[in-house]
């Protein structure tokens, strides 16, 4: 089965009581459940990694960059000062029935994880395959480093497909579609949203 891998750690974990790291990878987690959710016959697994590391299958490819914008917001919903790095890889790989990435194997999940061990400390996502994905993930990442809580609680609700009128975004953090409105265009939503619209059809 073809999967997208998205292998990551949380950066300056050390700062974090072991309470907030496993908060934080338990927000990974449940954005994986919520991804899973994202197409009727996808299937995710998740799987933490270490003491801050983690890693997550999806087959739905096309919804690379998708899930890893999530991904971002879901931490950055928490705290504005959660990060964590994301190495890319797309390709061949098997997952077991239990969704365990630990017990996975194939070359997405090779390359996924040894790109992650080579980024640069100043890039926290990245593609394995180089070039136009590669550097789409990295002007994501420049503009995903500057959410506040607000925009990435917004980006949270409007990210996955078929999320409906922002209005019901709205209504989901108790507050006016106004202020949706305002807090999407300053995370950059419709660049983002442009991207997204290339990425998932090619």
């Amino acid at each position: 089965m073809n999967f997208a891998v998205l292998t990551g750690d949380i950066v300056d974990s050390s700062a974090l009581t072991a309470a907030d790291l496993d908060a934080s990878l338990d927000a990974l987690y449940s954005a994986c459940m919520e991804i899973s959710r994202w197409q009727p016959d996808l299937t995710a697994g998740f799987a933490r990694r270490g003491g801050d590391a983690w890693q997550m299958a999806i087959s739905a490819p096309a919804l690379s960059l998708r899930a890893v914008l999530f991904a971002q917001a879901g931490l950055r919903r928490r705290d504005k000062n959660l990060y964590t790095r994301i190495a890319v890889a797309i390709g061949d790989g098997t997952l077991p029935q239990d969704g365990d990435t630990n017990s996975a194997h194939g070359p997405a999940f090779t390359e996924s994880g040894r790109l992650l061990e080579h980024l640069p400390k100043h890039v926290l996502m990245s593609h394995a395959s180089g070039g136009a994905p590669a550097a789409t993930l990295h002007l994501a990442d420049h503009i995903a480093r500057g959410w506040t809580q607000a925009q990435a609680s917004a980006m949270y609700e409007i990210l996955p497909p078929g999320s409906g009128p922002r209005s019901k975004a709205a209504e989901a953090l108790g507050i006016t579609r106004q202020a949706v409105n305002q807090a999407l265009w300053s995370a950059g939503y419709t660049a983002l949203d442009a991207a997204l619209a290339a990425w998932e059809a090619e």
